[in-house]
């Protein structure tokens, strides 16, 4: 089946181009500028961007990952999608051994259909003085052969590990994962400057939420932010919401690290796409008063409500990125991340057709995947 979408002003690497393009079997077959060769699907002036990428993602839709069941994540991945998300990672949360494994096994049956792009550990290999929203109770010391267990449970599809530098086993488990095509992410940590770097050096390759769950920067105590900023091997994710960081804060980031090296996450959990009240983390109770998601007991952030065409907008109106730098952050870079930028990420022939059209105030207005609509323009 051919679709050609015209009309339309079409976010690519290169810039912002008035003109269409043509899907043909779920991928972009050609892009041309001005009127479209054929009858077409108009978008009448509207914005196409690539669908987004979220690599840290909780829940929504009043679900959560961490419970392990799939009708919760199907109606996560569904919230998700209609806010143009059309890649998303499934991010666990600090819990009992075996209950982190029935959630992973689990989960791994939805990666093999397609519904999730592969599972992540936040925890429990994280530091009790920056543990944040994860139950200090639950932690543990890093563990190569455990953490192999958990391997096993999600069948090849575990893609990232988030872990304390400085903890005892910290390093060995980092090659491990590596060694594993796990991606090893450093956060949570209560590292030293030194002490980051040794992760960096071990493997470690993202710094998870930079600025938060860490210590802030200092000028005779850099620790890991410096050290997660400086180095041309880490990419760094960013939650920018208004909550987690501030926009100026966001666009230092943006300024050392670079497109190629920022990723934008929503870090959400099950509140996103819902109104206030009482949910759940895992383990923990969560209070979302006006948008924010705070532990009830200790009143510690505790993920955020955030979706991806937010996280875009904000990017693009508070931040001051254009429109291929926005798209760069929230697609193509974490889709690099994730080993996937040869088949989407970017608005660019041959790639897979996930797009989303977005009006001239950058709300989504409809939603394609592999070349098929879920909410159409």
């Amino acid at each position: 089946m051919s679709i050609t979408l015209a009309d339309a002003r079409i976010v690519t690497p290169e810039g912002v181009h008035g003109g269409w393009l043509t899907i043909e079997d779920g991928r972009i077959t050609h892009i041309g500028q001005g009127s479209a060769p054929g009858p077409g699907h108009s978008l009448a002036g509207r914005y196409v961007v690539p669908g987004f990428v979220d690599i840290h993602n909780h829940g929504g839709a009043g679900g959560s990952f961490p419970t392990g069941d799939p009708d919760q994540a199907s109606r996560i991945a569904a919230l998700h999608a209609r806010h143009g998300t059309t890649t998303l990672m499934a991010s666990l949360v600090t819990a009992a051994l075996d209950d982190l494994a029935g959630a992973t096994s689990a989960l791994a049956d939805l990666c093999e259909d397609g519904l999730l792009a592969g599972i992540h550990f936040e925890g429990p290999y994280i530091s009790k003085a920056r543990c944040g929203a994860h139950n200090p109770a639950l932690l543990r010391e890093p563990s190569p052969r455990e953490f192999g267990d958990l391997l096993r449970a999600g069948r090849g599809h575990v893609r990232m590990l988030t872990i304390a530098a400085e903890l005892p086993g910290a390093l060995d488990t980092i090659r491990e994962a590596v060694a594993n095509n796990v991606i090893a992410a450093l956060g949570h940590s209560d590292a030293t400057y030194e002490q980051t770097i040794a992760g960096i050096d071990a493997g470690g390759s993202v710094a998870t939420h930079l600025y938060n769950a860490m210590p802030p920067l200092h000028h005779r105590d850099p620790g890991p932010i410096a050290a997660l900023l400086q180095d041309e091997r880490v990419t760094i994710e960013l939650i920018n919401d208004g909550v987690h960081l501030h926009p100026a804060m966001m666009r230092l980031a943006y300024d050392v690290a670079g497109p190629g090296r920022t990723a934008l996450i929503t870090d959400a959990m099950a509140a996103a796409g819902m109104g206030d009240g009482v949910y759940g983390l895992g383990p923990m109770k969560v209070d979302v008063v006006d948008g924010v998601a705070r532990l009830a007991e200790g009143g510690s952030i505790a993920g955020s409500t955030l979706t991806m065409d937010v996280a875009f907008r904000r990017s693009v109106q508070q931040v001051g990125l254009s429109l291929p730098e926005a798209a760069e952050v929230a697609s193509l870079t974490p889709a690099r991340v994730l080993g996937l930028a040869d088949r989407l990420g970017s608005v660019s022939v041959g790639k897979q057709a996930d797009l989303v059209v977005l009006t001239g105030d950058l709300e989504v207005a409809g939603v394609m995947k592999h070349g098929n609509w879920i909410t159409e323009p």
